[in-house]
């Protein structure tokens, strides 16, 4: 289902670059329940075209004397034809190498789309195709259907991994999305409306993206795309024209003043941040090497800022004096006055990081301390 904002407490909906909003794109799929508390403390998610004609030969005037030779057949044509043929021929290929890779993962609320990741039947998705559900019924290209069972989830990063038990499976090729260039060809592969194995094409519009998600989660290192990422290609499959992975399609981007989607914006989480989420879900059910900085706060947006809820007991922010009541003025000396604006700031920051905090206590006076960043668990 298109989620929009999922808590009572308003989470992180903005993109740092865009004044745009962002909604989840599984088709029915089931939705996390995250808080801006997981956010900031225990989280801070056919061919066609014209051929150009090949022009007749130019005959002079008679009786005047051309001053240009005549000029022969042209081959400009051909030779466009013969690059669309080759561009068609590689795209053919690859849909036919990637499809057996890219299935579908159906729960109790919905469906999305998964990717084989090893011939042990791990598959990587998005934490909110998977959602609260612990089994699901998985749909390869083949049409044969098996049980699947949650290995772990990371709803900061909005990756999950489930594993299913069956023969000959075909994992995709995860390539280095470090290595993509704004402008390359990139194709979507899911199950888009249910549809599928559908695909769609489109180039690298911008790369490390940071997107906020309606459960108040943001997301690092995103990739912008052309290519149309509708309702069920979560979880699916961003590929390159290697063949390689180099995405997971997350969302889709909607226009807040005329309403409805943004065509040609769409989202997909870098395969270099897949896979280094995977691989510790994947190893022992948890991330315990996020690289993402945390603070451990639950927070609200108020009238007068950022309010704190409550300060998680041994946190970087209950060390640093935090307290339950006070307002978060400022991070890092970058003035935070929602709770979209400090998460911002925190994704660019690193654990370790000794950071500048003011905050305004229940009294009105105010308090700069010193705050070093936590690592954001899962």
């Amino acid at each position: 289902m298109l989620a929009s904002g999922r808590t009572s407490k308003r989470g992180v909906g903005a993109l740092s670059a865009f004044i745009m909003a962002v909604v989840l794109v599984a088709a029915g799929c089931a939705s996390t329940t995250g808080t801006t508390n997981a956010a900031l403390g225990n989280a801070v998610g056919a061919n066609g075209g014209t051929v150009p004609v090949v022009l007749p030969v130019a005959t002079p005037t008679p009786g005047v004397a051309s001053s240009t030779p005549a000029v022969g057949p042209s081959t400009s044509g051909d030779s466009s034809l013969a690059d669309a043929q080759a561009l068609q021929s590689t795209m053919v290929s690859i849909i036919k190498q990637v499809t057996p890779s890219v299935v579908v993962i159906e729960t109790a609320s919905g469906l999305g789309s998964g990717i084989i990741y090893n011939a042990a039947g791990d598959i990587v998705t998005n934490a909110h195709v998977v959602g609260t559900s612990k089994t699901f019924k998985v749909t390869l290209s083949n049409g044969k259907t098996y049980t699947g069972t949650l290995v772990g989830s990371f709803t900061a990063d909005d990756i999950a991994v489930l594993k299913i038990t069956a023969p000959s499976l075909t994992p995709a090729i995860f390539g280095d999305s470090g290595q993509l260039s704004v402008g390359d060809f990139v194709l979507a592969m899911g199950n888009p409306l249910g549809l599928q194995s559908s695909v769609t094409e489109g180039i690298v519009s911008a790369l490390g993206r940071q997107v906020s998600e309606p459960n108040g989660n943001t997301l690092p290192d995103v990739i912008q795309t052309s290519a149309s990422i509708n309702p069920g290609n979560s979880g699916g499959a961003l590929v390159d024209l290697n063949g390689h992975v180099v995405g997971i399609p997350t969302l889709g981007a909607t226009d807040p003043q005329v309403g409805g989607s943004a065509p040609g914006i769409g989202f997909a989480i870098s395969s270099n941040r897949a896979r280094t989420i995977a691989d510790q879900l994947i190893a022992s059910g948890k991330v315990t090497s996020s690289g993402r900085a945390y603070m451990g706060v639950e927070i609200a947006d108020t009238t007068n800022g950022i309010g704190v809820v409550t300060v998680t007991a041994g946190s970087p922010a209950a060390k640093a004096g935090i307290v339950a009541g006070d307002l978060i003025i400022s991070v890092d000396g970058q003035a935070t006055p929602t709770s979209d604006s400090l998460s911002q700031v925190l994704i660019t920051l690193s654990p370790g990081k000794v950071t500048s905090v003011v905050v305004q206590h229940a009294d009105g006076t105010k308090s700069t301390l010193s705050l070093t960043l936590g690592q954001l668990p899962g």
